[in-house]
C-alpha cells in the first residue's frame, strides 16, 4: 500500500480510493450544487463536465459478429456454421446487419436514434494479449507504444474537474482504475454504497481500524480529503431511491448504483461499468446470449434512470473492450481472440444509426481476422472534442478525427 492507492477490504465488495498526485481533492461546495436535475454549475468557458461521460467494459473482448450480425454475408455463415446466426434469429437494423435477439431492450434506443453502432472499431497492429491491448485502449497509446497514464487521466490533468465535484471518475463491477489511472485523477472504486458506509465508520483517521493499524492511519490521514468524497459518494448513491426497475445480478446492481449517484448531483464527470466474461473460447453462443441480454437490460435501464433523473440528454455512453474475437469458430463451440468489432455510442443527444464499415470478411489477415475501420481514439476523440470540449490531440498523442455521432 502507498499513497496511490488504499483498498478497504469490504470481502466481496471493495471501495479502492486513488490520489495519483498530491493535488488536494475537491471539497464539496453547496453553494453551486443545483437544487436538481443536473451537476454542480460549470464555470463559463470551462469543460463540458456537466455532460456525464459513461464507459460500459465488456471485458474479455466480446464477439462483435454474434452481437452486430451480418446475416446477409454468406461468408459469415460459411465461417461458423453451428455459431452464426440465422437470418431469422437477428433484429435486422439494415438489410446487411441486425443485433443479437437478446439485445431487443436496446431496440426502442435504435428507433428513437438514440443508438450509434459504429462497426470495425481496432486499431493498427494490433496486439492479441488481453493484457496488453487492454492497456492499449485504456492508455490510448499506439500498439508500439507503452504508457502508464490512462487517457482520462491525461484528460482531467489537463482539464481539471471542478472542485464542487465529488471525484473525476467511479468505477463500478471492478477494482482496477483502468483509463483514470495515473497523475492528475482522483478516481473511486464503488462496488457496493451500503457496505462501504458501514466500512467507512471504522475506516477513518481515529476509528478502530486505523488506532490497530499505524501504517493504515497515516494513509488515511494523507487521504482524507479523497476519503472524505467518497463517502460523500457513497451516502449520495443509497439516499437516492429511484422508481426505475433495475435487473439483477452484478452488472445490473453497478448500473443501479451508477443511477443513483447521478440523481445525487454530487457531481462524477465519468462513471465506468464492467461486465465481466466475455472471453468466450468454449460454449459461446449460450454464454454469450446471457452475457448481451445483461447488457441490454442494463444499457435499457441506465437510459430509464437517468431519464427519470433528468440527465439522459446530458449522458453520453460508449462501449469498449480489448479486442473482438476471430470470425471463424472454433472445435470447442466457442472464438478465440480477434480484432476488430462493433461497439454502441448511446445518449439523448446521440445522432444513431450504423458507422464505420460492415466486416469485411473477404479481406482477413493471415492470422483470419478483420482488419479495423474506425481507430478506437476515434471514439475517444469525439468524447474529448465534441462532448466535453477538450483538445484531444496532447491527451491522444496524435490527431484523430472525430465521429458525427452527436446531434
Amino acid at each position: 500500500m502507498d499513497r496511490r492507492s488504499f483498498l478497504f477490504g469490504l470481502g466481496a465488495a471493495s471501495l479502492t480510493v486513488l490520489s495519483a498526485t498530491s493535488r488536494a481533492a475537491p471539497q464539496m461546495d453547496s453553494s453551486r450544487m443545483p437544487a436538481s436535475g443536473g451537476a454542480p454549475d460549470m464555470p463559463r468557458g470551462s469543460p463540458h463536465y456537466e455532460r456525464l461521460l459513461v464507459l460500459v467494459e465488456l471485458k474479455g473482448g466480446n464477439d462483435g459478429l454474434n452481437m452486430v450480425v451480418p446475416y446477409a454475408d454468406p461468408r459469415y455463415a460459411a465461417l461458423r456454421p453451428r455459431l452464426g446466426l440465422k437470418r431469422e434469429q437477428v433484429l435486422p437494423l439494415s438489410e446487411a446487419a441486425g443485433l443479437h435477439n437478446a439485445l431487443e431492450p436496446l431496440l426502442p434506443l435504435w428507433r428513437d436514434r438514440q443508438l450509434a453502432v459504429v462497426q470495425g472499431v481496432g486499431y493498427p497492429d494490433p496486439d492479441l494479449s488481453h493484457f496488453r491491448s487492454i492497456d492499449i485502449w485504456e492508455t490510448a497509446s499506439g500498439a508500439h507504444e507503452t504508457r502508464s497514464d490512462g487517457w482520462l487521466a491525461r484528460a482531467f490533468a489537463k482539464a481539471p474537474v471542478p472542485a464542487a465535484f465529488a471525484a473525476d471518475g467511479v468505477v463500478l463491477g471492478a477494482a482496477d482504475m483502468g483509463p483514470f489511472e495515473g497523475p492528475g485523477s482522483r478516481a473511486i472504486a464503488l462496488a457496493n454504497a451500503d457496505q462501504f458506509l458501514r466500512q467507512a465508520r471504522l475506516a477513518q483517521p481515529g476509528g478502530e481500524a486505523a488506532r490497530a493499524n499505524p501504517a493504515l492511519a497515516h494513509l488515511l490521514k494523507v487521504e482524507q480529503d479523497v476519503s472524505t468524497a467518497a463517502n460523500h459518494l457513497a451516502g449520495a448513491a443509497s439516499a437516492s431511491p429511484l422508481k426505475t426497475a433495475f435487473p439483477g445480478g452484478p452488472f445490473g446492481q453497478a448500473v443501479k448504483t451508477a443511477c443513483q449517484l447521478v440523481a445525487s448531483n454530487a457531481g462524477v464527470a465519468c462513471l465506468r461499468i464492467t461486465l465481466n466474461g466475455f472471453d468466450t473460447h468454449q460454449n459461446q453462443a449460450g454464454a454469450q446470449a446471457g452475457l448481451l441480454r445483461q447488457l441490454g437490460e442494463g444499457l435499457a435501464a441506465l437510459r430509464a434512470g437517468l431519464a427519470e433523473s433528468g440527465r439522459w440528454n446530458d449522458t453520453l455512453v460508449m462501449t469498449y473492450a480489448e479486442f473482438g474475437r476471430r470470425p471463424k469458430e472454433n472445435q470447442s463451440g466457442g472464438t478465440d481472440h480477434g480484432t476488430a468489432a462493433p461497439h454502441f455510442v448511446l445518449g439523448g443527444r446521440v445522432a444513431g444509426g450504423l458507422y464505420g464499415a460492415e466486416p469485411a470478411l473477404d479481406r482477413l489477415d493471415g492470422n483470419g481476422n478483420l482488419p479495423f475501420a474506425v481507430d478506437f481514439r476515434q471514439l475517444y476523440a469525439t468524447a474529448l472534442d465534441n462532448w466535453w470540449g477538450i483538445p484531444s490531440r496532447d491527451i491522444l498523442g496524435g490527431r484523430f478525427a472525430s465521429l458525427p455521432l452527436l446531434a
